[in-house]
C-alpha cells in the first residue's frame, strides 16, 4: 500500500509540473493595451500568450520576421519587434483623442509593428475607420482588424473568465 500511495503522488505531481509548466505567458512581452471602454460586456481578448511549446516554436520565427525587416530595409532598427513598445502607446492615445472612436471597447496588441485592434465598435464604419486611423501612425507596418460590431460574435480569442 505504502507503494502505491508513493506512486500516486508522484503521478500527481508529475501532471502538476506538466500543468504548470504549459501555463501561457506573454513571453515575448508583446504590447497588449486597453485603449478604449465605452461599450459594457465587451468579451475581454487573451492578450498574447504563450506556452512554453509555442515559445519554442516561434522563438525561430521572430528572430527570422524580426531582423528581415531591417536587412531589406524596411527598418532602421535592427529588429521590427523594437518598434512595438513605442507603438503601442501612441494607439492608444490615438484611440482616445478622435471622438469619432469613443463609444468603442478596444485593446491592441502589437507584435512587429503590426497592430492587432480586438474588441467591440458600434458599426462597421467605425471598425474601417479605425484600421485606417490606425495604419497612419508612424512605424505601422499594418493592421489586423478583429473588430466586432456590438453584438457580434468576437474575431478574437477570448481570455478565460476568473
Amino acid at each position: 500500500m505504502p507503494q502505491t500511495i508513493r506512486m500516486l503522488v508522484a503521478a500527481a505531481a508529475f501532471c502538476a509540473t506538466s500543468a504548470f509548466a504549459q501555463t501561457a505567458t506573454n513571453h515575448f512581452d508583446d504590447p497588449f493595451l486597453r485603449a478604449t471602454s465605452a461599450l459594457p460586456g465587451c468579451p475581454v481578448p487573451t492578450g498574447p500568450l504563450y506556452t512554453p511549446e509555442q515559445v519554442r516554436e516561434e522563438a525561430h520565427s521572430r528572430a527570422q520576421h524580426g531582423t528581415s525587416c531591417y536587412h531589406s530595409g524596411r527598418c532602421r532598427l535592427p529588429n521590427a519587434y523594437l518598434y512595438d513598445k513605442e507603438i503601442a502607446p501612441r494607439t492608444v492615445q490615438y484611440l482616445r483623442r478622435d471622438d469619432r472612436l469613443a463609444d468603442s471597447s478596444v485593446w491592441i496588441v502589437v507584435q512587429r509593428r503590426i497592430v492587432f485592434l480586438q474588441g467591440c465598435v458600434k458599426s462597421r464604419e467605425q471598425a474601417e475607420t479605425m484600421e485606417r486611423s490606425v495604419g497612419l501612425i508612424d512605424d505601422v507596418m499594418g493592421v489586423v482588424n478583429q473588430l466586432s460590431v456590438q453584438g457580434e460574435a468576437p474575431k478574437y480569442p477570448l481570455a478565460e473568465r476568473r
